[in-house]
């Protein structure tokens, strides 16, 4: 019975087992406790970083039967869903855009689930929650909106329902084969149009014939020393583009240790030494593309790191599908097919949250453009169906 639920708002994951919280984070390695609780115990997203963890909980006695990754942010940074101009348009009106309440994987734009919850009644208990809250923190503290980033579409659905303003994005996934998947990399590169094909081998003979191989690393196996290299490598890619790392040393090394079955480090060596590293999470069938970086500059080496390496595992392991990241057209060429991403939006301020659906309306339009031309480019042959 709904009367029989108890809803906690709760400032860490401290109090709640792991073993309950990872019965409704399933196998999403973004949801467990253990990353979670790395993200705020090494001050990586804290109140201190403008992460302040409000996650919303629901509890039958005592058991959990229903949560949100739920924020207080100060700012919009780490969220790949930009609202940078909502909140220069409420700074020239002279109103206040932050805080704002927002539902997300810190620094993770991956898909999943939201609205952790057993029963789809409590998914509309959750909702109801967000929205006294997002209503209740206008009123008291000044909090102007709540989102909702990579929620699954039911879940974004089921928002929009509930009178969130929807919004539509676009990332690039690779999908192994139907039924048993590639049996190799060039099974895979043979479904794929002649010029790409070519293209591609290009690229990775040319890490070849630069004397370049890789190592898999999982968790357990990875050292300490194996992390430092690494840091370093993704320091330098955040400083080359002229930003702050958001993610620490002791972030990944505790990841390492606390959830070794969903790490993976990809090694790049030359005469034996690292020269560039990749960082991937993953679960039984899906892999997730981070971080990386490179101490110096070889031809393709980004691509085969970061893009040729994943597709390996991949088929080395079975794994039905590839999420590279945020952005990047670039990949299209290389097997990644463009997939539809959903955000879910509530602003307090009606005049604002008028104006923004219908430039979010508008946005959908060309989104639905741009995902239609990106078909018509698909890189794999015309008698292959992806």
């Amino acid at each position: 019975m709904i009367s029989d639920i108890a809803v906690k708002i709760v400032d860490s994951l401290e109090g709640i087992s792991a073993s309950e919280w990872n019965r409704l984070a399933g196998d999403d390695p973004f949801l467990r406790h253990e990353f979670l609780s790395a993200m705020h115990e090494t001050g990586c997203a804290s109140k201190n970083t403008g992460w302040l963890p409000q996650f919303v909980t629901l509890w039958e006695g005592s058991a959990l039967r229903g949560a949100v990754p739920l924020y207080l942010k100060s700012h919009s940074y780490g969220e790949y869903v930009f609202d940078w101009a909502w909140a220069n348009a409420y700074e020239r009106h002279g109103y206040r855009y932050y805080p704002k309440l927002l539902s997300a994987v810190p620094f993770s734009p991956v898909t999943g689930r939201r609205l952790m919850a057993e029963r789809p009644e409590y998914r509309s208990m959750l909702i109801g929650t967000l929205l006294k809250m997002a209503e209740q923190g206008n009123a008291e503290t000044g909090v102007s909106s709540f989102h909702c980033l990579f929620p699954q579409e039911h879940e974004a659905r089921e928002m929009e329902a509930a009178g969130l303003i929807l919004r539509h994005g676009v990332q690039f996934h690779w999908r192994n084969a139907p039924g048993e998947g590639y049996e190799s990399f060039e099974a895979f590169l043979k479904e794929m149009s002649h010029d790409k094909r070519k293209r591609i081998r290009q690229e990775r003979n040319k890490i070849h014939s630069a004397g370049i191989s890789f190592k898999w690393l999982s968790g357990t196996e990875a050292t300490d020393a194996h992390w430092r290299f690494f840091i370093d490598c993704y320091n330098k890619t955040y400083n080359e583009h002229g930003s702050l790392p958001y993610l620490s040393l002791s972030f990944f090394m505790r990841l390492a240790k606390s959830m070794p079955e969903n790490v993976l480090l990809v090694l790049a060596l030359h005469d034996g030494k690292p020269v560039a590293a990749a960082f991937y999470l993953y679960n039984a069938q899906t892999l997730y593309g981070r971080y990386w970086g490179t101490t110096q500059y070889i031809p393709g080496l980004h691509f085969e790191t970061c893009y040729y390496q994943g597709i390996e595992y991949c088929i080395a392991n079975r794994m039905i599908l590839f999420e590279g990241g945020a952005q990047g057209e670039h990949k299209l060429a290389r097997g990644f097919l463009p997939v539809r991403t959903w955000s879910a939006h509530w602003l307090a301020h009606p005049q604002f949250a008028s104006a923004i659906s219908h430039h979010v309306a508008q946005e959908a339009h060309g989104i639905d453009r741009y995902l239609d031309e990106l078909n018509d480019s698909s890189p794999f042959r015309k008698d292959i169906s992806r």
